[in-house]
């Protein structure tokens, strides 16, 4: 695998999981409210948000310490 297709793999994984985590917050039907107070799409917010915008940020600087490596 080239540098270049492995840098773009790791941006995609950094976006589904900055998406994902959007996506729990979303006003939709749950089985019961969440910790902010009302019914989003995980039950779970803000902590499973919180979750998943860590490990896009692990990989996020996974990511800036392999761009910045010289071989």
């Amino acid at each position: 695998m080239s540098d270049q297709t492995r840098n773009m793999a790791l941006l995609v994984l950094v976006w589904i999981f900055a998406g994902s985590a959007a996506l729990t917050l979303l006003p939709l039907s749950a089985s019961k409210a969440n910790d902010l107070g009302y019914v989003s799409t995980c039950p779970f917010a803000p902590w499973s948000t919180l979750a998943l915008l860590v490990v896009a940020g692990l990989i996020w600087a996974v990511r800036e310490y392999l761009v910045t490596r010289r071989d």
